[in-house]
């Protein structure tokens, strides 16, 4: 081995250790310093089992919960992405007219095409205060109880990201759990 190589190889070695090992324990220790939440992935816990990320969306089948944007992967996070279908393109306007057959005229856009990554954890609070009649049926309650519902989207209410980027948006999944604790499964 000539002196260039050894050099070379101590450079790459000094290297590793410096940019794989110090500066990655070092970033990841000052996430947990400082964003111990979201470094660990936002669980939700319920009664001290994890139910799922505050991050990542996901799939609500069942009527009596507040229903997040559809998925192009359905929801897993191995293949996340958009189906990246065109305007023009004839699948897509097929599975838009599906979803407005299954959720009835005037369904905000929201509900009708998924999100660019598929795992999108919020919806508008307009999005949200659109499916109170559906849960109201679903659950069995009076329409009197319409106003709780309203006033549980309104707690849950997140302003814009740094106060101008996007709208009021709600989490569906901490929504659905906190909709769980006023209703107790009904």
């Amino acid at each position: 081995m000539n002196k260039n190589m050894l050099i070379s190889i101590k450079y790459l070695i000094i290297s590793i250790i410096l940019f794989g090992g110090l500066y990655t324990f070092s970033i990841t220790g000052i996430g947990y310093l400082f964003f111990k939440d979201k470094v660990t992935g936002s669980i939700i816990k319920n009664n001290g089992v994890a139910i799922g990320s505050s991050l990542i969306a996901q799939k609500f089948q069942n009527p009596k919960f507040f229903q997040p944007r559809p998925s192009a992967c359905d929801y897993g996070t191995l293949p996340s992405g958009a189906t990246n279908y065109g305007a023009l393109n004839p699948d897509l306007k097929k599975d838009v007219d599906n979803r407005i057959k299954e959720l009835g005229a005037d369904v905000p856009a929201e509900l009708l095409f998924a999100s660019g990554s598929g795992l999108d954890p919020h919806i508008r609070s307009e999005t949200a205060i659109f499916q109170i009649d559906r849960i109201l049926k679903a659950r069995n309650l009076p329409t009197s109880e319409k106003a709780k519902l309203v006033d549980l989207i309104k707690e849950h209410t997140e302003k814009p990201q740094i106060r101008f980027l996007g709208p009021n948006r709600v989490n569906v999944l901490e929504l659905n759990l906190a909709l769980e604790k006023v209703f107790n499964g009904k």
